[in-house]
């Protein structure tokens, strides 16, 4: 069988997914280490996302808004664990204008800022400033708030939607009067994440809390949903943080309660990235290109009529144009059917190829038979070929089609999902039960999945003893999932009593 890329998953994962990225118009190199062009392809993906979650956002009481790209370093300096989890990752700004010298352009000496400015790499800190101005009283509270923007952080080892210096996200923050209220908070919007990623990307994931060493900077707590991609490595897809009072305390966040006491607010911070797109890649798509979910899918449908410089051309169109025309007027997953219809000057099998490998979730093509006979060629991207390894492109009466278009991408929809939910379901082992098994389970395939052990929850010297044992191994613990079985024998790291399970895995 003959396949739309010139690599398989087999092959080398690594140029698979890079070659999706390619082939589906996806993203480009900017010219600019560790940043991307985001090609209209990929970026309406990020569109459908930031529409859909941004709804779930809303429906959770809590408004949109934006802050500035830049942040005083004194921001950072007041909350000292924050500011060196991210200082090797931070770009600044320290000057103002540029100069000519020597031919070249240089930082104007005469313009340097009085204090440095960070690029945002994130926003506790500049929105806790704000925090600490709006908030006066328990009558102020809760705050809840969400902003869409771009991030820099400068990324070491890049890989384009997984690592870049620069990417898009959503990030929440939060501020609450009792722990009790934060933590409801943080766990509410972990199963925002958790249920937009299922239902709408179609990522089966395990919700959970992260262990100490793999918190956010600052945090309390932090949870985390993990999704398993096609090579069994884990991608940690959204994250979603207790901060207690750290940074109310360094941002000076106080309010008066009920009583007239003066207290420190409670904040959560929550985010998801453009990183959920490369998760997309790596756990839809196949040798031909990607696959992309219905809901999440720019166009649903993409309708080519097969056109070859003769008279019927005007009346393949206008067959293709009511065709569109009848889709776009339906309604599926409580929102209108998103059908294009392409008239490129292209050969009808070029375009039906490119449409394949952007993993547009229904590709029609309609001749002029088609139209004669009342009838459409229909491809479904979530099974392109038949048994015999030949391409599987049904013939189907045009009103026939329109009348079941709703149902098939509800299925192809719920088969993505459920693939990748078998494939999750499949490869995470439970019966490990010491070092020796671990590391001969991570050693036995190309792509093992994870282990879920028993696990002591150290701590400190303990605890770092532990990563660097699994650093040697390149593996990382992942999180506690919420909905494991209770833990009831002994530590594979320690030894001791095991209080909870935690997942074991590679991961991007």
């Amino acid at each position: 069988m003959k396949h739309a890329l010139n690599v398989t998953r087999e092959q080398d994962f690594a140029a698979w997914y890079q070659a999706v990225i390619t082939e589906a118009d996806m993203a480009e190199e900017s010219g600019v280490r560790g940043c991307m062009v985001i090609r209209p392809w990929g970026y309406g993906i990020w569109e459908r996302i930031q529409t859909l979650l941004d709804a779930r956002i809303k429906q959770t009481g809590h408004e949109n808004c934006y802050f500035p790209l830049f942040i005083p370093l004194s921001y950072f300096e007041k909350e000292a664990e924050h500011v060196d989890g991210f200082a090797k990752e931070m770009a600044v700004v320290t000057h103002h204008r540029l100069i000519q010298k020597d031919g070249k352009m240089v930082p104007d000496p005469e313009a340097k800022l009085e204090e440095p400015l960070v690029v945002r790499p994130t926003s506790e800190t500049v929105i806790g400033a704000a925090f600490s101005r709006w908030v006066q009283s328990w009558r102020d509270l809760p705050v809840l708030i969400n902003q869409w923007a771009n991030v820099v952080r400068w990324e070491m080892r890049t890989r384009m939607f997984l690592r870049t210096s620069e990417f898009l996200w959503q990030e929440g923050h939060t501020a609450h009067s009792t722990v009790d209220e934060a933590m409801e908070e943080t766990m509410k919007m972990l199963e925002v994440y958790r249920s937009f990623a299922e239902e709408c990307v179609g990522l089966p994931v395990v919700a959970g809390e992260k262990p100490e060493n793999e918190r956010f900077p600052g945090a309390v707590a932090t949870y985390s949903i993990e999704a398993m991609m096609q090579d069994g490595k884990a991608l940690q897809a959204g994250t979603s943080h207790f901060l207690g009072t750290t940074f109310s305390q360094a941002q000076n966040i106080k309010f008066q309660n009920a009583e007239g006491q003066q207290e420190l607010a409670q904040t959560t911070s929550w985010g998801m990235s453009t990183r959920m797109i490369g998760g997309l890649i790596m756990v839809h798509g196949d040798d031909d290109g990607l696959r992309v979910p219905p809901r999440v899918a720019p166009y649903q449908v993409v309708v080519v009529p097969m056109l070859r410089d003769t008279e019927d051309d005007a009346a393949i169109v206008d067959y293709c144009t009511d065709l569109v025309n009848q889709l776009n007027g339906l309604d599926a997953f409580r929102e209108p059917v998103r059908a294009l219809l392409d008239k490129r000057p292209a050969k009808a099998a070029t375009k039906r190829w490119s449409w394949v490998k952007k993993g547009a979730p229904i590709v029609i093509e309609v001749g002029g038979r088609d139209v004669a006979g009342g009838n459409i060629s229909v491809i479904r991207r979530d099974r392109l070929y038949r048994e015999d390894g030949k391409l599987d492109s049904q013939i189907v009466g045009k009103g026939d089609f329109v009348a079941g278009a709703v149902a098939m991408l509800e299925d192809i929809q719920s088969s993505l999902f459920a693939d990748a939910k078998a494939r999750l379901d499949g490869n995470i082992d439970k019966s490990i039960a010491d070092l020796e098994a671990l590391k001969a389970y991570f050693n036995a395939s190309k792509n093992p999945g994870w282990a879920l052990v028993q696990w002591a929850k150290p701590t400190g010297a303990g605890l770092e003893k532990v990563v660097q044992w699994l650093k040697g191994e390149k593996l990382t613990l992942r999180n506690v999932p919420t909905d494991a079985d209770a833990a009831d024998g002994t530590c594979i790291f320690t030894g001791g009593r095991a209080v909870e399970r935690v997942l074991v895995g590679r991961s991007y």
